[in-house]
């Protein structure tokens, strides 16, 4: 269906649609069944950025474009930062203002065939610059990478241990760009149709030549979940009884959430001798998670800590990626009015200073994350290479439990997973807790947010290298070249066309006349 002219030439209609067409790409993250709608999600998007008369109005539905995104994949929020998750959405959507100028000027009007195969590199590579940017901690972390909505696509996890999430994104926005030239500039279906096929033999040369990991045994690891239960002193009860029924089942690890004990252990020894007995009743260490003030340094902490038989056997992981305003507020000073229209921190949590791999016994060593840290694809590379054999990640989405957030953060460990050719264990207190093997695929059955319950995997721990983890983020290098290679390309050509272009006009010659001589007297 076509729509009226006046639909775009209205300012205000044209916004309208350019926030929608930014929102389209949520569709492709919580349902299983709708990963393809990604490789066609950016296309309404993409239409309408390159119909747009100057490239002032690009830039619009760039920003425009970009909010809607933020908004969409971050509606979850709104419970609780309410009205700022608008300001949050309006700022970070500004980031791909860029990038709808960069849609316009190499696929507006009739964009020949140059145009159109510089575009195929060009546009996907803008959008990893934008990923990368919101990626930073402070902008609030990589959550709702355009590529991640890949997880459950064997090929695609099979791309993942080559280039990370970020070859993902960069194949699913070229694949999108090839998409809306065939749908709209019929003369350059040429090389949008060679974008498709280098895509499929991308992924098929992955399928075939990338290394698989070499399984080389099994361990088996129990997550515990106990539910939403309010209050510190009800949860570790729960969680205790819970963990008791483990006991005989020839355990090597038993994973707790996030938040699961809300004192510090030093200043409670009674809670970390409780633990202790529970790791003598099941025959494995226990590694819990303690949300509170610490005793030996001022400030509240979010630490992984594991305990054995005789206590904590200190080894202790401090958190180093606090979630925006969930966990504190940036710039205080500035933007500490959030804490009155919604939930964000009352007073920030202190950060960790390094990553660390434990020995969990049984000479299995363990490389713990808490919460959102397991969207950072550096954080789970690192404890790959530092020798971790498998990957934990301990997370509480309680706040959000009638949202798509907690299949969203459980589908996560399935990328990271991928990525390191390493197991990783995602264990929450409320669900969605869930298992992926070092391929990315899914071990055992998920707990959903309505389980208290228990559940042992049979985790299989693999060997090898993968590329990612060798080579890191090298789709992230190859965009910034390919974009610098662009503006080279650009700043060459203006600079021709001022010095071949046709001189100024000359001013005509003025004609004077003569006067007619006068008669002699």
């Amino acid at each position: 269906m076509r729509l009226p002219v006046h639909w775009l030439t209205s300012s205000w209609r044209r916004g309208i649609l350019a926030a929608s067409a930014g929102a389209l790409p949520m569709f492709a993250f919580p349902a299983p069944s709708l990963w393809w709608f990604a490789y066609v999600a950016l296309v309404p998007w993409i239409l309408l950025a390159r119909s747009a008369p100057t490239g002032r109005r690009a830039v619009y539905d760039g920003w425009l474009g970009g909010f809607g995104f933020m908004l969409a994949v971050h509606h979850w929020l709104l419970p609780s930062l309410h009205v700022f998750t608008f300001v949050i959405a309006a700022l970070l959507g500004a980031l791909w203002a860029p990038w709808g100028w960069l849609v316009r000027r190499f696929l507006g009007g009739v964009p020949s065939a140059g145009r159109v195969t510089a575009a195929l590199a060009v546009l996907p590579s803008g959008w990893l610059m934008v990923e990368l940017i919101r990626s930073w901690q402070g902008l609030g972390g990589p959550w709702g990478l355009l590529g991640s909505s890949q997880w459950q696509v064997e090929p695609a996890l099979r791309l993942a241990s080559v280039g990370g999430v970020w070859l993902l994104s960069f194949l699913v926005v070229g694949v999108n760009v090839a998409v809306a030239v065939l749908v709209a500039v019929r003369p350059a279906r040429v090389p949008a149709v060679a974008g498709l096929l280098a895509t499929a033999v991308a992924t098929s040369a992955a399928w075939i030549w990338s290394p698989r990991p070499d399984v080389d045994g099994h361990v088996r690891v129990a997550v515990v979940q106990p539910g939403v239960i309010d209050g510190a002193d009800q949860r570790f009860a729960r969680e205790e009884a819970l963990t008791r029924e483990l006991a005989g089942q020839d355990l090597d690890l038993i994973v707790w959430g996030e938040s699961s004990v809300g004192y510090d252990l030093a200043d409670r020894p009674d809670l970390a001798d409780r633990i202790a007995a529970l790791s003598r009743e099941t025959g494995t260490e226990i590694l819990a998670n303690v949300d509170a003030r610490r005793s030996d340094r001022p400030g509240i902490y979010k630490s992984s800590v594991l305990v054995g038989p005789e206590g904590p056997t200190g080894d202790r992981y401090d958190k180093m990626r606090l979630v925006p305003f969930g966990e504190y507020v940036p710039f205080r000073s500035v933007l500490g009015w959030a804490t009155s229209v919604g939930k964000a921190a009352g007073e920030d949590r202190r950060l960790g200073t390094e990553q660390v791999v434990m020995d969990a016994g049984n000479g299995l060593a363990v490389g713990p994350m808490v919460c959102f840290e397991s969207a950072f694809p550096d954080m789970s590379r690192h404890l790959a290479r530092d020798g971790a054999e498998l990957l934990l990640a301990q997370s509480a989405t309680s706040t959000f439990q009638r949202s798509w957030a907690p299949e969203q953060h459980a589908s996560l460990a399935a990328l990271r997973a991928a990525e390191t050719g390493r197991p990783m264990v995602h264990a929450t207190l409320t669900g969605v807790s869930a298992v992926y093997g070092p391929s990315g695929e899914r071990v055992g059955p998920w707990l959903g947010t309505s389980a208290s319950t228990t559940a042992v995997y049979e985790v299989p721990l693999a060997s090898g290298v993968t590329p990612y983890a060798r080579f890191g983020d090298w789709p992230v290098y190859a965009a910034v070249l390919v974009l610098v290679s662009a503006g080279a390309v650009e700043i060459v050509r203006t600079v021709r066309l001022r010095r071949t272009g046709p001189p100024p006009p000359a001013r005509p010659a003025r004609t004077v006349r003569e006067s007619p001589a006068r008669p002699s007297r």
